[in-house]
């Protein structure tokens, strides 16, 4: 009678052992795999996102004041800024 107690608490706690294991490596994989992307705009003070469009794996942000008129093509995938067009 005493191994089979032994043998449930080991069981027991293997058990709730993976389960932790496996709730910290799910919020863990999916925080990095689908947390929010994070860029800095090197953009003037008074800047305002005017609008803003995706498509595929680029965002597309419209940009106001500070400056011209501009757009700033973002990729997804990195975060890093793929390309800049000034409006006049």
């Amino acid at each position: 009678m005493g191994a089979l107690k032994v043998a449930v608490v080991v069981m027991g706690v293997l058990i709730v052992g993976g389960t932790v294991t496996l709730g910290v490596l799910l919020a863990s994989r999916m925080s990095s795999q689908s947390g929010p992307m994070a860029s800095v705009l090197d953009e003037p003070p008074g800047t305002a996102i005017a609008g803003t469009s995706m498509a595929q794996d680029r965002l597309t942000l419209l940009l106001h004041g500070g400056g011209p008129d501009r757009t700033v093509i973002i990729d997804t995938r990195n975060g890093r800024v793929a390309g800049r067009v000034g409006l006049r």
